[in-house]
C-alpha cells in the first residue's frame, strides 16, 4: 500500500529544493545550488519508486506557483519518466517565453527534447 503522507512529503521536498537552489544560483553560490540540486534529485529517485502514485504527485507540481518548480517538474516528467508530456511541453512552452536564464532553460529543454537527446543526469 502506497503512503501518501511520504509522497505529498516528497513533492514538497522537491519543490522546496528547487526554489532554493534558484536563490542560490541568483546569490553566486554554486555549492549551496549544487546541494539543493542533488536533494531534489534524491526525491526524484524516491518518487519513482512509488510507480504511478509519485508520477501523478510529481504532475502536480506543473501548475505549482513558482515558475522554477514548473520548469523542473516538467523537466523530469519528460525525460525520465516521459509521463503527461503534452502538459509538460506545454509548460516549458510558456516558460520559454520568458525573457533571462528560466526561459533559456525552458527553450534548451524543448529544443533538447525535439531532437531526441534531452538527459538530465545527476
Amino acid at each position: 500500500m502506497v503512503n501518501k503522507k511520504n509522497i505529498d512529503k516528497l513533492v514538497l521536498q522537491f519543490a522546496e529544493s528547487v526554489i532554493k537552489q534558484n536563490e542560490a544560483i541568483m546569490a553566486g553560490d554554486h555549492k549551496a545550488g549544487n546541494k539543493y540540486a542533488k536533494k531534489y534529485i534524491q526525491c526524484f529517485k524516491k518518487l519513482c519508486g512509488f510507480g504511478s502514485e509519485g508520477k501523478e504527485a510529481l504532475s502536480k507540481l506543473l501548475k505549482h506557483e513558482d515558475l522554477g518548480v514548473r520548469e523542473m517538474a516538467a523537466a523530469f516528467l519528460l525525460n525520465f519518466m516521459k509521463y503527461k508530456t503534452n502538459e509538460a511541453m506545454a509548460v516549458l512552452k510558456e516558460i520559454a517565453k520568458i525573457p533571462g536564464l528560466i526561459g533559456f532553460g525552458a527553450s534548451e529543454a524543448i529544443k533538447r527534447w525535439e531532437e531526441g537527446t534531452w538527459k538530465l543526469e545527476d
